[in-house]
């Protein structure tokens, strides 16, 4: 899959060029609103991810004609941070918006998001010999189907949608809060790592990391 990256700060092009190719994804690079009009013109990509200072003109014009003309998804990654420009931003049809310095794997979950809601991405999510499709439920380990209860799928999905990530307990706590609409307290949080991990052959560990006094991380 092919995105198109419009910046002039070398450092994170070349950060992103490397960032986003580990990811499996293609990069083109524009670097002013020129450069970025004639790749629209001949290249066709799933997503566009968009500073707002360019060089010759305004990001935000650039976001206009975009979506005057295709349907391709657009994500401003820019240092303006003030309200009005979120706000400017999402309503003239941006799908997200994220303030720079920026967070790799933060970066990475929510390109996916755009990209599943546009219908763009790719529905599997893999780490290992792991495989979650969230298209159709299923969760495979080296091709066979697991049954997860749907706690244990949600847990997982989130875990698995930015692998490497540190999740607190907090947060997959906060994440599962509305399933049942009934409480999950510690407790059940820690049972339910347990029994996730027995289903997924991953009685050591080694999968789902414990970091201990802090969460737990899927690894790659």
């Amino acid at each position: 899959m092919k995105i198109m990256l419009v910046e002039d700060n070398e450092a994170i092009i070349m950060g992103l060029e490397y960032l986003l190719s580990q990811e499996g994804y293609q990069v083109v690079t524009a670097r002013n609103i020129a450069e970025a009009s004639v790749i629209l013109a001949k290249e066709e990509c799933v997503l566009i991810l968009l500073d707002i200072g360019l060089p010759d003109g305004d990001g935000f014009e650039l976001c206009r004609k975009i979506k005057r003309q295709t349907q391709t998804p657009v994500i401003f990654l820019t240092a303006r941070e003030e309200e009005t420009d979120v706000v400017k931003g999402l309503d003239m049809g941006a799908d997200d918006y994220i303030v720079k310095p920026f967070r790799n794997r933060e970066l990475i979950s929510r390109i996916r998001g755009v990209l599943r809601r546009s219908g763009k991405g790719n529905p599997v999510l893999r780490c290992g010999d792991i495989a979650l499709n969230t298209e159709t439920g299923r969760v495979t380990r080296c091709g066979e189907e697991i049954s997860l209860t749907k706690l244990e799928y949600r847990i997982l999905g989130s875990m698995m949608s930015c692998p490497g990530k540190l999740f607190t307990r907090d947060e997959i706590l906060s994440d599962i809060w509305d399933i049942s609409g009934n409480f999950v307290n510690d407790n059940t949080l820690s049972v339910t790592i347990k029994r996730l991990r027995e289903k997924l052959g991953d009685n050591e560990g080694r999968f789902i990391r414990t970091v201990r006094g802090m969460g737990y991380r899927v690894e790659h």
